[in-house]
């Protein structure tokens, strides 16, 4: 190699020479390279000023947000709280000024304590080691509970606590186990379910808003309240048991309702009639008292006519309930077989009252066959029996 070459051959320093094609290619790439450098050159201003303006005019723009219906927009700046947004559009200075966050407060959000479903749906799901809990008497329950609740104030909910949801489930917790520490085993499981809930969501309520979490408690619900497994069985029998208990009083008491009326409205009947018979027999003293009386001054007055008197009376009362008609007739032995009953049916339903014709047959028939007159004391006590 001659290294004194002064015109850069490429054959005298022994490279190969480029062809046309290559030599064109590199005019060309060399051509395109310098268009956008003189383009920049001459309109580099222009440009600034037009990049400047559209970024500028994007990044105003992007502070411009819309709060839907249902939630609140609440506005920061360089963090701290500037301001609580309502539904529609806003406008705040542009990142990283100023930031929103957008918070529902119209959703209903749940959280489940001593169970777990694996999702929002609210049911029966897998125990937890939380669900265990010490009542009043000294007894291991498993209590299933669920809290529906809402945000009431979206400011305290992201700046008063780091974690609402892990509070409020915490609070609860510690609330649920002092409440049902406080009542016994067989209270929780039967008559005061109720009672408990709305004992818990009260003092919940109460701590939240003590903490400023802004929360709203809608609803809490006492899933289950369960013994543990391990003596459910055992608890059932005693439930089967305190059901049939409580069925035998119920019945008792419902017969008890039935004859205890019965029986009073019996002896009350009783009482009364005593008391009218009382007063019938009183009234009766009392009338034959004053009877006697009014006899006694007569017979003071007449004593044969007023003995006469009552003796056919006496009499009188004493035949009026005989079907026989004595028929005294004098020195005869004759007996007459007439049919009386007979002939006051007749006369009674015919006339109404005695029969006249019979009592003139008997007198005939008499006086026929003794051929002696008939005394008329005889026929006078038949007219008064007729």
């Amino acid at each position: 190699m001659t290294w004194n070459n002064k015109n850069n051959d490429p054959e005298e320093l022994g490279e190969n020479p480029k062809s046309d094609w290559e030599a064109q290619f590199e005019n060309i790439w060399r051509s395109i390279n310098k268009k956008p450098q003189n383009f920049l050159s001459r309109h580099y201003k222009p440009i600034f000023a037009y990049s400047s303006a559209a970024f500028l005019i994007a990044w105003v723009g992007s502070g411009v947000y819309i709060v839907d219906q249902g939630n609140r927009g609440v506005e920061t700046r360089f963090g701290a709280y500037q301001a609580t947004t309502m539904p529609g559009p806003h406008w705040h200075l542009p990142f990283p000024i100023e930031d929103v966050s957008i918070v529902n407060v119209e959703q209903q959000r749940f959280i489940e304590i001593g169970y777990q479903t694996g999702g929002r749906q609210l049911g029966s799901g897998s125990d937890l080691p939380e669900s265990l809990m010490l009542t009043k008497d000294e007894n291991i329950i498993s209590v299933r509970l669920a809290i529906q609740y809402q945000i009431k104030d979206a400011r305290d909910y992201l700046f008063n606590v780091k974690n609402a949801e892990a509070t409020l489930k915490q609070v609860t917790e510690s609330i649920e186990r002092g409440v049902i520490g406080k009542n016994n085993m067989d209270f929780i499981l039967t008559e005061g379910r109720s009672q408990i809930a709305t004992a818990i969501k009260d003092q919940v309520q109460d701590a939240m808003d003590q903490y400023q979490t802004g929360l709203r408690i809608a609803s809490v619900n006492l899933q289950d309240a369960q013994p543990p497994e391990e003596v459910q069985n055992a608890f059932e029998d005693a439930i089967r048991a305190r059901e049939d208990k409580q069925r035998l009083i119920n019945e008792a008491e419902a017969y008890a309702n039935e004859v205890i009326p019965k029986a009073r409205g019996a002896a009350a009947r009783l009482i009364q009639e005593a008391e009218a018979y009382e007063a019938q027999v009183v009234a009766r003293a009392t009338g034959e008292t004053q009877r006697f009386d009014q006899l006694l001054v007569e017979y003071e007055k007449a004593p044969k006519i007023t003995r006469k008197r009552l003796y056919l009376e006496a009499k009188e009362k004493l035949y009026s309930n005989t079907n026989k008609v004595i028929v005294a007739v004098e020195n005869g032995n004759n007996m007459f077989y007439m049919p009386i009953d007979s002939m006051q049916k007749n006369g009674d339903q015919k006339a109404g009252g005695p029969n006249l014709s019979s009592i003139a047959q008997i007198e005939k028939a008499a006086q026929t066959d003794t051929r002696k007159p008939i005394h008329a004391s005889t026929i006078r006590s038949s007219r008064s029996r007729l």
